[in-house]
């Protein structure tokens, strides 16, 4: 069943989830979190992603971003990272992880051996200054709503360090005035 929640505005800024399939702990060490700091550093550079708030938790990543043709970049950064880290799990040799990426594997998706990422992204379109703030709130206080730190800041990979802390080692984000 195919997601009721699309892209509608193609210059339009957009809250996403993107989530590793059946959410397997996969984002657990730097090396993996680094894959997709790069891969949106990337997107940045040559797609003109613009991210104005993000986190990585431990089986999915949340966005508040946009970008001329957001779709395609998102898919763009969900098959490479998808890649890179498969790529990287089996020099790790995580096997369960990649037992359970073929377990998991929609049927359909029959020139794949393994299925990285949960399909869609469930595109939320910002349509005010309130639900920005809202999504923006909701990114920076996941990890300490689930008990992983006790202030937003603490997070490493979230840009709630970025809004606290004026530190964009990580990523740096864009400003945005609606």
């Amino acid at each position: 069943m195919r997601s009721k929640y699309k892209f509608t505005d193609k210059d339009g800024v957009y809250f996403i989830t993107a989530t590793v399939i059946e959410w397997l702990p996969v984002f657990t060490n730097e090396a993996y979190c680094q894959i997709l700091t790069d891969s949106l550093k990337f997107c940045q550079q040559k797609k003109q992603l613009r991210i104005y708030a993000y986190v990585i938790l431990e089986n999915h990543i949340h966005l508040v971003c946009e970008a001329s043709r957001l779709s395609q970049t998102i898919s763009d950064f969900k098959k490479f990272t998808a890649r890179k880290v498969i790529d990287t799990l089996k020099k790790d040799q995580k096997d369960w992880l990649l037992n359970q990426l073929a377990y998991y594997k929609k049927r359909h998706k029959v020139h794949s051996t393994y299925q990285f990422w949960q399909e869609g992204v469930h595109p939320q379109l910002i349509v005010s200054d309130q639900m920005l703030n809202q999504k923006i709130a909701y990114i920076h206080n996941n990890p300490v709503k689930r008990g992983l730190i006790e202030k937003a800041e603490h997070w490493r990979f979230s840009s709630a360090r970025n809004y606290l802390l004026d530190d964009h080692s990580i990523i740096k984000i864009n400003n945005l005035r609606f």
